[in-house]
C-alpha cells in the first residue's frame, strides 16, 4: 500500500468546509494533531463551540475525504471545541468571558426567564461553561426556576493578576451553570423599590464584583422593555448579541420588534427570535392547538432578516417543573420539549460563532 502522508491528509480536509463560516477547516486553523501510523490516520477538529449543531456532518464529511486517499485504512476524528471571544481579553469587565448574551422581551409573561434557565442548561449540558446574571430586577424569577430560593450570596476573596486581594460576590451553581440574582439578595415576597439610576449600579455591581471566572457564554436575563437596565448594560460591555423571546400573536410580535430595534440602534447583534408558546400538543389525543396564533415570531425574524432559532411548545410538565425549581432539561430530558431547548440552543451557539468571525478578535481565549 502507498504511504499516507500528513499533506495528503490537510489537502483532503481542505475539501471540507465548516458551514456556518463558509471556509474550510484547514483555512480556518480547526484541525490539530495529525498523526499517521501506516494506514491508520487520527485527527483533532477543534469546532468554534462544544454545542454545534452541525458536529455529525462535519465528523461524517472529514471521514469521507480522507477515506478517500488511498493507503488510508482507519480513521480516528476526535472532536473538541474552543469558544473564540469577539472581545479583547484581559478588560477590566468580565475579562475571562467570552460572550455575553442578552436574553430580552418586549413585554413580560412570554417565557423569557425558563427559556433563558433551559438554554443555560442546554449549553452547558452540550460542555460550555455557562453563568446566568438575573438583571430582571424587578421580577427575579431565576432563583426560584433553578431550586436556589433559599440559598444566599457570599463574598470570597479574589487575588487579582497584580496581586491585590478584593472582596468578589461568589455566584451560586445548579446543574452546571453559574447564577447571581437581586433574588438572592432580598426576603423572599419581598418587593424591590429602586429609581432609575440604582438599576444602573446593580447591573453593573453584578458585571463587576461578581467571581465568575472563566464562562463561555453568560446569558443576562433582561426585564421585559428597553429601560434602565437595557441602557446600563450596553454602555457597560460590548455584547456580543441579543435573543428576543416573544409569543406567536401580533400584539407580542409588535411590541417585541420594538425591543428588537433598540438593540440593533445600539449596535448589539440580533443573534435571532425565539417563539415560545408556539403551540400546545393535547396529551390526550394528540392533536395541536396554536393557542396565541401560528409563526408570528417566524415571520417577523424573516421580515426583519434576523435569524430565527425556532419554536418552543407549550408542555404542562414545563410548567410543573419550573415550579419545582427543577427545570425540564433535568426533569424530562427526552421530552419534546426539552429536545427543542437543546436545538435552539445549538443555533443560539452557531450564531454567535458567526458573529465572532465576522470581527477580528485581539486575542484569542
Amino acid at each position: 500500500m502507498p504511504e499516507v502522508t500528513e499533506a495528503q491528509v490537510l489537502a483532503a480536509l481542505r475539501t471540507v468546509p465548516d458551514p456556518d463560516l463558509g471556509k474550510d477547516l484547514v483555512s480556518l486553523n480547526m484541525i490539530k494533531n495529525v498523526r499517521i501510523c501506516e494506514g491508520n490516520v487520527a485527527f483533532v477538529v477543534e469546532l468554534t463551540t462544544p454545542a454545534c449543531p452541525m458536529k455529525a456532518k462535519i465528523e461524517a464529511d472529514c471521514r469521507a475525504a480522507v477515506g478517500a486517499i488511498e493507503g488510508v485504512t482507519n480513521i480516528k476524528v476526535e472532536l473538541t471545541a474552543n469558544v473564540v471571544s469577539r472581545r479583547a481579553q484581559g478588560g477590566k469587565v468580565l475579562p475571562k468571558v467570552k460572550h455575553v448574551i442578552a436574553i430580552a422581551s418586549g413585554k413580560g409573561g412570554v417565557g423569557k426567564s425558563t427559556v433563558t434557565t433551559n438554554l443555560a442548561i442546554a449549553l452547558a449540558q452540550a460542555g460550555a461553561r455557562v453563568g446566568v446574571m438575573d438583571a430582571d430586577v424587578y421580577g427575579p424569577t431565576i432563583p426560584m426556576l433553578l431550586g436556589l430560593e433559599d440559598e444566599q450570596l457570599e463574598q470570597i476573596a479574589e487575588r487579582q493578576v497584580d496581586g491585590n486581594v478584593i472582596p468578589k460576590i461568589n455566584p451560586l451553581e445548579r446543574h452546571g451553570v453559574s447564577c447571581v440574582s437581586v433574588g438572592f439578595m432580598v426576603e423572599a415576597g419581598q418587593p424591590l423599590m429602586l429609581r432609575g439610576p440604582m438599576l444602573g449600579k446593580v447591573v453593573n455591581q453584578f458585571l463587576g464584583d461578581v467571581a465568575w471566572g472563566e464562562l463561555d457564554y453568560l446569558l443576562v436575563d433582561m426585564p421585559p422593555g428597553t429601560g434602565d437596565v437595557t441602557i446600563s448594560l450596553v454602555d457597560a460591555i460590548p455584547l456580543s448579541g441579543a435573543v428576543i423571546v416573544m409569543t406567536p400573536q401580533d400584539v407580542a410580535a409588535s411590541i417585541a420588534v420594538k425591543s428588537l430595534k433598540a438593540f440593533q440602534k445600539s449596535n448589539v447583534p440580533i443573534l435571532g427570535i425565539v417563539e415560545n408558546m408556539a403551540y400546545f400538543v393535547a396529551p390526550d389525543t394528540g392533536k395541536t392547538y396554536y393557542i396565541f396564533g401560528r409563526s408570528g415570531g417566524q415571520e417577523a425574524a424573516e421580515a426583519l432578516q434576523v435569524p430565527f432559532l425556532g419554536r418552543i411548545p407549550l408542555e404542562i410538565a414545563t410548567r410543573e417543573a419550573s415550579d419545582c425549581g427543577e427545570p425540564v432539561l433535568i426533569t424530562d430530558p427526552e421530552s419534546a420539549q426539552a429536545v427543542v431547548f437543546h436545538e435552539v440552543a445549538g443555533k443560539l451557539a452557531q450564531q454567535i460563532s458567526i458573529q465572532a468571525r465576522k470581527f477580528r478578535p485581539l486575542t484569542v481565549m
